[in-house]
């Protein structure tokens, strides 16, 4: 199975080349229904619309048309991150503070390995959490397997559409 580190060190350009910020790679499924996934965002909504999934699809392929660094057959996935986003990056803790999150860790901590709460933000490699359990903890980035946002009131509310133009126009067929 190829290198997500590889993967990742090629895609990064190509979607920075379309002025997207890369937000997760991840390759998945079995040796018949394998699937790259590739999350990325605009940096300035934090969204990305059908053109520019179209655009960096487009450019991932081309360049995998070269280099092949993936041998098995696999589907490409392009996609925004969505509303209820995974935290992937440091800053992600940071930039999503005051919003809830669930976080799987690889290693136990305080005898658990999963914590719910409001995220505090992070300072160097520690990320804080007001867990809804047991309060205020820090929690290495490193210990960190997966997280992502909950979806809430507060979160739809900080990520509304820039523009909802033609959300309300109706389609016919005919």
């Amino acid at each position: 199975m190829a290198d997500i580190a590889t993967l990742t060190q090629l895609i990064e350009p190509e979607a920075k080349a379309l002025g997207f910020s890369l937000v997760r790679v991840k390759l998945f499924g079995g040796d018949d229904d394998r699937t790259l996934q590739i999350m990325a965002e605009r940096p300035e909504t934090r969204q990305l619309n059908i053109a520019d999934c179209a655009a960096l699809s487009r450019r991932i392929s081309e360049l995998f048309d070269e280099v092949d660094p993936i041998e098995e057959a696999y589907r490409l996935e392009v996609s925004s991150p969505g509303i209820d986003r995974p935290l992937t990056r440091l800053s992600d803790f940071s930039d999503w503070a005051g919003h809830e999150a669930r976080i799987s860790l690889i290693e136990p901590q305080d005898g658990r390995k999963q914590f719910t709460g409001t995220l505090k933000g992070a300072e160097g490699d520690v990320i804080a959490l007001s867990d809804r359990k047991i309060g205020d903890l820090t929690i290495a980035f490193a210990n960190i397997q997966s997280a992502k946002l909950m979806l809430t009131d507060a979160l739809i509310t900080a990520t509304m559409p820039l523009s909802t133009e033609g959300a309300d126009d109706i389609q016919t067929e005919g």
